[in-house]
């Protein structure tokens, strides 16, 4: 059944981000040939991730204590995303990454105003909410515009130099709690919060992602910029509207260098690796 209060939500890729440490000290006490080797075949593996229309992995170097590398695979459900832990997992390298994190979500595009005006369009049928004539209607709807939207729904992740990612909630305190406000107040807000995103299209790519009933937090936010300070502009500015002024809570932030697949031999030497186009 199609709950007026509850905004309906397009699904796309399934994501999991890895977080791991490098124990650099086991690591550099292998012989030069045996870290070539490991380095050689994960770097192999992560390339062999890239898989286009079937989901992709965006490897990426962390700054900070938080860890030390980053992994974000896109797949087309959460068997694929099962089969690229194991694939991580099962590599020589593996032995030297000590997992910090995770976090397990999916694309998600959520539809608030699309919702209301569903919901009005088919009450002016004469539909009745709760009916089958209704829960079909609305169904045949929905789909309309998840065919609409689907490029947004399994986007690519774009090969821009600086990513961050953070969760988040929205919160459900004793004096302030979204989900309690009215359906129209909260769409009227996360129209307004996305007026701000839009300010800063071109600059940086957004994908959210929903994790209710998957992870401790409620969304995932990735960020993909070639200028890192543009993150720092765009949070900000988001701090003061509404939605996320009275109702936003952020977890811990991982910022770091997206890389190529080949240049993970470099990196594991010391160096900075590149995103080569």
């Amino acid at each position: 059944m199609h709950d007026p209060r509850v905004p309906e939500a397009l699904e796309g890729w399934s994501v999991l981000h890895q977080m791991f440490r490098v124990r650099w000290a086991d690591w550099r006490r292998l012989p030069p040939a045996d870290r070539g080797k490991a380095a050689a075949e994960a770097a192999g593996a992560l390339a062999a991730m890239q898989r286009g229309s079937e989901g992709t992995s965006v490897p990426v170097t962390l700054l900070g204590h938080k860890g030390d590398l980053m992994l974000v695979h896109f797949r087309r459900g959460f068997e694929a995303l099962q089969a690229a832990e194991l694939a991580v997992s099962g590599l020589e390298l593996a032995a030297f990454l000590e997992p910090t994190t995770s976090f397990v979500s999916v694309v998600e595009l959520a539809m608030y105003e699309m919702t209301l005006q569903i919901h009005r369009r088919l009450g002016e049928r004469g539909l009745r909410a709760g009916s089958d004539g209704f829960e079909t209607a609305f169904d045949a709807e929905m789909e309309e515009q998840r065919k609409r939207v689907a490029a947004r729904l399994f986007i690519d992740p774009p090969a821009r130099r600086h990513v961050c990612f953070y969760p988040m909630n929205k919160r459900r305190g004793e004096h302030k709690n979204w989900y309690v406000e009215s359906m129209e107040d909260r769409a009227r807000m996360m129209g307004d919060h996305g007026k701000i995103g839009r300010h800063y299209a071109g600059q940086v790519t957004q994908i959210i992602t929903g994790s209710i009933g998957f992870d401790d937090w409620e969304w995932g936010v990735d960020l993909f910029a070639d200028e890192p300070v543009v993150f720092k502009k765009l949070i900000y500015e988001m701090r003061f509207d509404e939605a996320s002024a009275w109702y936003a809570e952020f977890g811990p932030f991982y910022v770091g260098l997206q890389f190529s697949p080949a240049e993970l031999p470099r990196y594991l030497e010391g160096e900075v690796p590149r995103l080569v186009p």
